[in-house]
């Protein structure tokens, strides 16, 4: 059975509500906490729900080494032949940042958190009273780190890119093991842009019947169309990267939603929600006037008494309120008992 709902920061989170809108703020600040700061005030103003940010430094997320393992393959398209401890060195938010991140959030009435990627990471969060975690996609598969998180007895937000479903019930199951069931999934494809064919949607309702959990989508696609399909999948949470300008740099920057993009898909999210309905075929309410105006067989002309229907006097027309269109091979030829003003619905009464 799937979950119903759950709260983040006193947000409910659930198919019921609007999807909660994540924006990842990610190495975009380009070494700046000005423009942190601005990154969360458009977030705000957006109507997201969230800033999200990565707490590590390059020493507790990899070493200082030169060898092929430790360089970013050639081919990548954002950051090919880079030393993984330089491109760390370069996204990671200082530590210092975080509270007057957080505070600014407050200050704004946006939620504030983040992805550890190391125990003394969820500990420092801690101390700042994150009300919730996620796990990074390369995270999944540490998992002393998920119970470390999970411990701590706030939702745990976990990201499956790469995963397999074996790695995805680990994890899920080290976060329950430490008695949090507080837990969301995130279908993800972990590449930088993502190709939309790639974000395979259909896997989300897999995702939550197989582990009971809320569901969400992490995307890093261009644009916003695969998060808006996913809510028709069952995503009540979607987690985007976000920049003040992709022209303006930032390691993440080239995939990243700009402030008026992540306004659209907080608005475009949950029109998708609402569009969802129910599941039950027949006129919606907002219908009833339409209804009126369906096509039935009037009289098209005065008749008499005495006159046989035909073409010349009955035609199927808008509105409704006669006879079905389709009865009218039944009633040609036949007698009109009374007369009838032109204008009127034929009824069964009036032959």
């Amino acid at each position: 059975m799937n979950a119903a709902s759950i709260e983040i920061g006193g947000v409910r989170v659930g198919a019921d509500a609007p999807p909660f809108i994540i924006a990842e703020m990610s190495g975009n600040h380009d070494g700046s906490l000005d423009k942190a700061l601005q990154i969360v005030d458009a977030a705000a103003e957006a109507g997201a729900h969230a800033i999200k940010l990565q707490t590590y430094t390059a020493d507790t997320i990899t070493i200082d080494a030169d060898t092929p393992d430790f360089r970013i393959s050639k081919g990548h398209a954002l950051w090919g032949q880079r030393r993984l401890y330089d491109l760390y060195d370069e996204a990671h938010t200082p530590w210092e940042w975080h509270e007057p991140i957080f505070a600014r959030a407050r200050e704004l009435g946006i939620l504030a958190f983040s992805s550890p990627f190391d125990p003394t990471a969820v500990a420092f969060l801690a101390d700042l009273d994150v009300p919730a975690y996620k796990i990074a996609s390369s995270e999944i598969v540490d998992l002393p780190l998920i119970r470390t998180a999970a411990a701590v007895g706030r939702p745990i937000i976990i990201s499956t890119g790469m995963a397999s479903i074996a790695e995805i019930d680990a994890a899920v199951t080290a976060a329950r093991g430490v008695g949090n069931d507080q837990i969301i999934v995130l279908g993800c494809t972990a590449d930088y842009p993502a190709d939309p064919a790639s974000a395979n949607l259909r896997s989300l309702p897999v995702l939550a019947d197989a582990f009971g959990t809320l569901v969400g989508l992490s995307d890093h696609t261009m644009g916003i169309g695969v998060a808006v399909a996913s809510v028709a999948f069952g995503a009540c949470v979607i987690e985007k990267h976000v920049t003040v300008s992709r022209d303006g740099g930032g390691v993440d920057s080239a995939f990243s939603l700009e402030p008026d993009e992540l306004a659209a898909l907080v608005a475009e999210t949950d029109v998708a929600r609402q569009a969802l309905g129910s599941a039950r075929i027949g006129a919606k309410p907002s219908e009833r006037e339409g209804l009126r105006f369906r096509r039935s067989l009037f009289v098209t002309r005065d008749v008499r008494a005495g006159e046989p229907v035909s073409a010349d006097n009955v035609r199927s027309i808008r509105p409704a309120g006669g006879l079905a269109p389709d009865l009218f091979a039944t009633v040609s030829g036949r007698l009109f008992r009374v007369d009838a003003a032109k204008g009127t619905p034929l009824t069964w009464d009036l032959l």
